[in-house]
């Protein structure tokens, strides 16, 4: 029986049904988190506000000041659901990944490292207090020493005026105390313990700089090479030499090419990168240590990904006992400290005393020549990296359906011919995402290396270069393992290898796209 309306109410429109749906409010907990949330963050922005001012860092406080602002407003409003989670990953994302990457970048157009670590004013005032001298009639002071934080000052008494002073590597000023609020007095144990760094401690005056005489007396000395604006340059008072200042090379250089050890940072254009490609030390050895580092990070990916995936498809049939036993074995090497680990396979590779002479009663120097120490450093990372892709790879089996491998064991399929047109594809599809970042960790392995053979051997007309460098570990030697640290050239070479990475980054991604879509 089927009931109609009739009249008008059949062509009534029905009322919207009401939402009873209560309203949440802020629990009590979630209330005193949020507050305690945004007090944090309001701290920190007061604590790193000062030091921005002192030194005068207007945009980076207007940016400070915007930030906290619009984090505020974000969370203290009931609207921007979605941009409440976005944020939070976004600043971590600029903090930690953008902001190193454009300062790595923008270093590599500059001459920064040691010698060129700060401003020219800083230059100068360093070359005129090393070149303070005690002199006759040198004024004497009583001295105590003092710390703030990790940083040694000097508290002088003048013994003429009774005039109390603090002084550290920025200057010399009045004390508000004895001692100053702020700082600590050094006991003499403490003192003599850090009597090197109290030695080397100037604090720059007007007429030169005052320094240490031994723990309880310090003295004014005359710097003997004074700055002169006019002429720009740095005189020696006693030999009468000049070195004029080179804004070019941020340094001061004499006439006959002699240049002061402090410099200034300078920006150097495209010097850095240029020198990479021109320079016969670089780069004769610069080919040879890339080629290496694409066998090394190929291998590495290559034959950790077959072991472990031959692993996980042995420890997948169900006919195998002990399998919890295996697998747990063979996640061992993933759970071992791979720092601690290649010091021992280092041991282990010892000529005269490694287990694996030992074992085989054999004789071979096995970091000695080229060729068994790359071979020996594929068998490291061999050993250290096919647990992870055992694990990957167990994953990537059984989230395979069962019904395609038993729809090609209907068809006749043997089991090599079902993994090969099955399974290996379907593996790859999930897993090269993996493996790309397994081959741009492996390109940058440094510790593998380093800690391993450091490099070596290498060959006695090139002690830069050695046979199993990457290109990290040879950046590493080039740019801080000579006379002093350049940040600029290490970080042009980094932007070398990143493009490098990026480059086969960007075409393993695309083939795995291709793939995705064959197989979707």
């Amino acid at each position: 029986m089927t009931t109609q309306l009739e009249g008008p109410a059949s062509t009534r429109a029905l009322p919207a049904p009401e939402d009873d749906t209560p309203v949440r409010s802020a629990t009590p907990t979630g209330l005193i988190v949020k507050i305690v949330l945004l007090g944090l963050v309001v701290a920190t922005a007061v604590w790193a506000a000062f030091p921005l001012a002192e030194g005068e860092h207007w945009i980076g406080l207007g940016v400070l000041a915007a930030t906290t602002a619009g984090l505020l407003h974000l969370y203290l409003s009931p609207r921007y659901i979605p941009a409440k989670y976005l944020v939070p990953g976004t600043i971590f994302l600029v903090v930690f990944q953008i902001f190193p990457v454009l300062y790595t970048a923008g270093t590599a157009f500059t001459n920064f490292g040691d010698g060129h670590r700060g401003s020219k004013a800083e230059a100068i005032t360093a070359i005129q207090t090393a070149s303070v001298t005690r002199v006759p009639g040198s004024t004497e002071y009583q001295l105590r020493i003092l710390t703030k934080g990790d940083a040694l000052a000097f508290l002088i008494t003048d013994p003429r005026t009774g005039q109390v002073s603090v002084g550290d590597e920025s200057g010399l000023k009045p004390a508000d105390g004895n001692p100053p609020s702020g700082y600590t007095v050094l006991t003499a144990g403490q003192a003599s313990a850090r009597s090197q760094e109290i030695t080397d401690l100037a604090v720059p005056t007007a007429a030169g700089a005052i320094r240490s005489a031994g723990l309880t007396r310090a003295y004014e000395g005359k710097a003997l090479r004074a700055f002169d604006p006019v002429t720009d340059s740095i005189k020696d008072t006693t030999t009468g030499k000049v070195w004029k200042a080179d804004e070019d090379e941020g340094a001061f250089i004499a006439a006959d090419g002699d240049r002061l050890a402090q410099g200034w940072k300078v920006g150097v254009g495209l010097a850095n990168f240029t020198r990479v490609l021109t320079d016969d030390t670089i780069a004769s050895s610069f080919l040879g240590t890339l080629i290496w580092d694409f066998l090394f990070a190929i291998g590495s990916t290559g034959g950790t990904f077959l072991l472990g995936m031959f692993c996980a498809i042995a420890l997948q049939s169900t006919r195998m006992r002990f399998r919890g036993l295996y697998r747990i074995l063979m996640v061992l090497p993933y759970a071992m400290p791979s720092f601690a680990m290649l010091l021992v396979w280092r041991d282990m590779f010892n000529t005269d005393f490694g287990l694996i002479n030992s074992v085989f009663g054999t004789h071979v120097d096995w970091l000695g020549t080229p060729i068994t120490a790359q071979l020996a450093v594929l068998l490291v990372q061999l050993w250290l990296g096919y647990p992870y892709m055992f694990l990957v790879t167990t994953g990537a089996l059984q989230a395979i359906p069962a019904e395609l491998t038993d729809a090609t064991r209907v068809d006749g399929a043997g089991p090599f011919q079902a993994f090969r047109a099955i399974k290996l594809p379907l593996l790859l599809v999930a897993l090269t995402p993996l493996l790309i970042s397994s081959f741009a960790f492996n390109f940058n392995n440094f510790n593998a290396i380093y800690l391993t053979t450091e490099g070596g051997p290498f060959p006695a007309d090139n002690p830069n270069a050695g046979a199993t460098d990457l290109l990290i570990t040879y950046t590493y030697r080039l740019a801080f393992g000579g006379s002093g640290a350049q940040y600029g050239f290490a970080a042009a070479i980094s932007i070398f290898i990143f493009l490098i990475v990026a480059v086969v980054s960007a075409v393993g991604f695309r083939r795995t796209r291709a793939q995705e879509e064959v197989y979707s």
